[in-house]
């Protein structure tokens, strides 16, 4: 059996902006030699566009219709693993993609810590406010519960050797 077979066909990661959903899905990818792809780079790819020009000519919602069909066609492949945005499962219906397709892994971290991670990126559409670390809490505060129901795993992504570690050890490798 390999490694992907072992866990449901895809390995799936969700979390808020800045867990290492993106660096460490490279780093399962290349462990597990299998494709890597994350719905973000993917849905920017396709559309021609950055994902901050996405949000400001069609709003969240045109993104997140965008994100929603870029899910479904990227959960339907096997043997990969997959980086998600972090809004991907404020939908119930990316919920259910996610969950069918895979193993789903939520890497959690505390807004102090994704703050610290995400601070100088700009291309963060929803942390261009006034007071970053609060719309992080909110964002939290909001998503926990969905990350946490959508998962068949819960990681803590401290730091990303002791992450992929932890990861490795609960997927049984």
């Amino acid at each position: 059996m390999t490694h992907m077979e072992k866990i449901n066909g895809n390995l799936i990661l969700i979390g808020l902006m800045g867990a290492g959903k993106t660096t460490l899905g490279k780093q399962l990818a290349q462990m597990f030699e299998c494709p890597f792809y994350d719905s973000d780079y993917e849905i920017c790819t396709s559309s021609g566009v950055s994902i901050p020009t996405i949000f400001e000519m069609e709003g969240e919602e045109g993104f997140r219709n965008r994100e929603t069909n870029m899910l479904k066609k990227l959960a339907s492949r096997r043997n990969i693993v997959l980086s998600t945005g972090g809004g991907s499962v404020l939908r119930s219906e990316n919920r259910q993609i996610l969950r069918q397709n895979g193993t789903v892994v939520y890497l959690h971290a505390s807004p102090e810590t994704l703050l610290e991670r995400t601070r100088y990126d700009s291309n963060r559409p929803l942390l261009q406010v006034a007071n970053p670390l609060a719309k992080l809490q909110e964002l939290y505060d909001q998503r926990d519960t969905l990350y946490r129901q959508t998962a068949h795993l819960v990681i803590e992504s401290d730091s990303c050797h002791k992450t992929l570690k932890r990861l490795i050890q609960a997927l049984g490798e």
